[in-house]
């Protein structure tokens, strides 16, 4: 019972955005003998959880959700140490990027943000990535998912390329294709090959959460 009410706690002061608040009850986790898996998932990934709700509901705004996933990586930075021989079970892997002649993060950091307090491995790639390391990433890394994000019309084209070249190598097959930004539409995903588009980063959260079946 004591262990359902620490991370109870934890849960609720992630929903708050409430930093202090949460680092304590990390803390008392710890001091607790409760594990950093069950602290992720069963703390850490449920807070999180209700924010999204509240952002879906637009009772959180887009300030708060950066709020949010800043303290959701806080969090994960301070159980870092103690997780030791332990592994928090990966849900699976994601490599993601901006597309070259793009240098716009804040969308993608949020994703990646959320895919790591739901017990994803991300390999984030960075901004203004060439196709070729795309590809290569994917060839090195062979992530379950592959996420691909523009902020600009005229950048958005290369993501077909992508596509195209994880074709040419046979790889299109062995991984989905998430794309996301401003400009992105449902038409244009369509037209380029992608698996799913989004603008919105809990939907698109939701749908690499059912692709690997959690």
């Amino acid at each position: 019972m004591a262990k359902l009410n620490i991370l109870d706690r934890l849960r609720d002061c992630i929903a708050a955005l409430d930093s202090d608040c949460v680092n304590k009850a990390i803390k008392e986790a710890l001091d607790s003998g409760i594990k950093p898996a069950e602290i992720i998932t069963d703390g850490i990934s449920k807070g999180q959880e209700i924010v999204g709700e509240k952002f879906q509901k637009s009772e959180y705004f887009l300030s708060e959700l950066i709020l949010a996933g800043e303290m959701v990586k806080e969090s994960l930075q301070i159980l870092k140490p103690h997780i030791g021989q332990e592994k928090v079970k990966t849900r699976g892997k994601v490599v993601i990027g901006t597309v070259e002649g793009d240098i716009h993060d804040i969308g993608k950091n949020i994703v990646i943000m959320l895919l790591q307090s739901r017990g994803f491995e991300v390999i984030d790639l960075g901004v203004d990535v060439p196709k070729d390391d795309f590809i290569q990433a994917v060839k090195e890394h062979q992530p379950q998912i592959l996420g691909m994000s523009a902020l600009m019309a005229l950048t958005a084209p290369v993501m077909a390329e992508i596509i195209t070249g994880l074709k040419a190598i046979s790889l299109r097959d062995k991984v989905k294709v998430i794309i996301g930004g401003a400009p992105i539409t449902t038409e244009f995903g369509a037209s380029i090959g992608s698996d799913y588009q989004t603008t919105d980063a809990y939907d698109g959260l939701e749908k690499c959460l059912e692709w690997v079946g959690s």
